[in-house]
C-alpha cells in the first residue's frame, strides 16, 4: 500500500508523521471518509466541500486547493489500484511545540490513505442491526459542532464502548435536550406512515453525505421527508429504521433498546433505497 503524506508516497512500514504533529497531540485536524466504487471516487467534490468548509470552522489553511484535493485523492487511488474501497483523507495542523497554540505549527499535513473498510459484519446488513441508547450524549454545538469532521471524536467513542458494553454494534447519542442525534459514525432515519424522518442538523446530526444521497433518492421515490427533533419514543414506534455512512453505506435497525422495529426484519423501503443506492454507485462518481 503506498500512503500519500505531503506530496510524496510512502510504503505501508515507512509512513511516518511527527510526535509533535498537533493532529496526534490534541486531535488538531480534520478528516474525510470516501467511497471508490467500481473505478470511480463517490461524491467526491461533495466530501471535498465538507473537508473545506471544516477546515475554515477551525481556521486551517489547507495548503493544496480544492482541485489539487480532488486530484491527490483519485491518483492515490489510482495508485493503489482501488476499484472499490475507502479513502481516509486527513489534514492536521502540522509539527509544533508541545502546548495548544496552533499558530506554532507552520506547516498543516495532508495524508491520503486508500485501502478496504468494512464497519459491519456482512450477515447484519441481511438481518439488520439490533442497537441501544447511550448515556454519553453529542457534543454541544456550543462547544464542539458536530458539522466539522475533527479528528477528535473521543465523544463518539466513548458513545461506541457503551455500545459494545451493552453487546450491540452501534448506538443512538442524544442531545444535551434528550433528543435524537445520530449514531456514533452513522445518521439515523426512520419511516413511519409512508413518511421518512431523520433529526435535523440542529439536533447534532453530521451533514452526510450518504445522509444527502439517501434523502434525494427517497424523495425520487414520491416519500415524504422531514426533519423535525425525533425521541426516543418516535425511533421504538417506527415502521422502519436505517442507519447511513459513507463507509456503512446503508444498513437496516430491527431493534432498538429492546423494541422490534416493525416486523423485526429490514423494511420494504429500506430494501428499495439500498438497491438504488447501489445502481447510483455504479454510474456515478470521478473515474479513477
Amino acid at each position: 500500500m503506498k500512503i500519500y503524506i505531503d506530496g510524496k508516497y510512502c510504503d505501508e512500514q515507512s509512513a511516518k508523521i511527527s510526535v509533535f504533529d498537533h493532529g496526534l497531540l490534541y486531535g488538531d485536524g480534520i478528516f474525510e471518509g470516501i467511497r471508490a466504487y467500481h473505478g470511480r471516487v463517490f461524491k467526491l467534490k461533495e466530501h471535498i466541500d465538507r473537508l473545506f468548509y471544516s477546515a475554515k470552522s477551525i481556521l486551517l489553511s489547507i495548503p493544496l486547493s480544492h482541485e489539487e484535493m480532488m486530484r491527490v485523492v483519485v491518483s492515490t487511488s489510482r495508485e493503489n489500484q482501488i476499484r472499490d474501497g475507502y479513502i481516509r483523507l486527513i489534514v492536521t495542523r502540522g509539527v509544533g511545540g508541545l502546548g495548544l497554540n496552533p499558530n506554532r505549527c507552520k506547516h498543516p499535513s495532508v495524508i491520503v490513505i486508500a485501502d478496504k473498510i468494512q464497519l459491519y459484519p456482512v450477515e447484519m446488513y441481511e438481518r439488520g442491526l439490533d442497537i441501544i441508547t447511550v448515556p454519553t450524549v453529542r457534543n454541544l454545538h456550543s462547544a464542539l459542532n458536530p458539522a466539522i469532521k475533527s479528528l477528535n471524536y473521543l465523544n463518539n467513542i466513548l458513545a461506541k464502548i457503551e455500545a459494545n458494553q451493552g453487546g450491540c454494534e452501534e448506538a443512538i447519542m442524544l442531545n444535551s435536550e434528550g433528543y435524537v442525534s445520530e449514531c456514533t459514525g452513522d445518521n439515523i432515519f426512520i419511516l413511519k406512515a409512508g413518511q421518512m424522518f431523520t433529526p435535523p442538523l440542529s439536533a447534532g446530526a453530521l451533514y452526510g453525505i450518504t445522509r444527502g444521497v439517501v434523502i434525494e433518492l427517497a424523495q425520487q421515490q414520491g416519500i415524504a421527508v422531514s426533519e423535525p427533533n425525533l425521541t426516543r419514543y418516535d425511533m421504538f414506534n417506527a415502521d422502519e429504521c436505517f442507519l447511513t455512512d459513507t463507509g456503512a453505506e446503508l444498513i437496516p435497525v430491527v431493534k432498538i433498546d429492546g423494541r422490534v422495529i416493525g416486523n423485526g426484519k429490514p423494511g420494504p423501503v429500506t430494501k428499495s433505497l439500498v438497491e438504488k443506492y447501489k445502481a447510483l454507485t455504479k454510474v456515478s462518481g470521478e473515474p479513477i
